[in-house]
């Protein structure tokens, strides 16, 4: 079995610029270091870390990793650019020996992407929003539709 967490990003200002360049606001940065809080205790050690290239999102894991261990890291445009299928194939190509995979992102896509593995009604994920899901899988490759159950949301 493999576990998957999906992050979305802290809450973001808004800006006349690029929305790429979106930073997170003061409160999403104290929400995301409150969530890390809660979950430094257990340990947690997530072996390979999927992030949009967006500027929230990279802000949002630099976060997460003062509170919890990664392992390796792949900073990826098509998580911000992608749709579900997008997303899908990343997934698919994590390396066999991780046991556990976060992929932060952004909605509506990472939100999609927890009802097609669960196979379950829409899960709109809020900022700063993690979703725990066991995966009935062995090798991340056999990833996809109703492979997975939701374990834990956490804010």
């Amino acid at each position: 079995m493999k576990q998957l967490f999906l992050l979305r990003h802290g809450e973001a200002g808004f800006s006349d610029g690029v929305d790429f360049q979106r930073q997170l606001t003061t409160k999403g940065k104290e929400n995301l270091n409150r969530l890390g809080q809660t979950l430094q205790p257990t340990g947690l050690k997530v072996d390979h870390l999927y992030c949009s290239a967006a500027t929230r999102t990279r802000e949002t894991a630099e976060i997460i990793k003062k509170h919890i261990e990664i392992g390796t890291e792949v900073y990826a445009r098509e998580i911000y650019e992608g749709g579900l299928e997008a997303l899908i194939k990343l997934l698919e190509n994590t390396p066999n020996d991780a046991q556990s995979c976060m992929l932060i992102g952004h909605n509506p896509t990472i939100s999609v992407l927890i009802s097609h593995l669960t196979h379950a009604n829409y899960v709109g994920l809020q900022p700063g929003m993690l979703a725990i899901i066991d995966l009935e899988i062995t090798e991340w490759h056999m990833i996809g539709l109703g492979t997975g159950t939701l374990k834990e949301l956490m804010q």
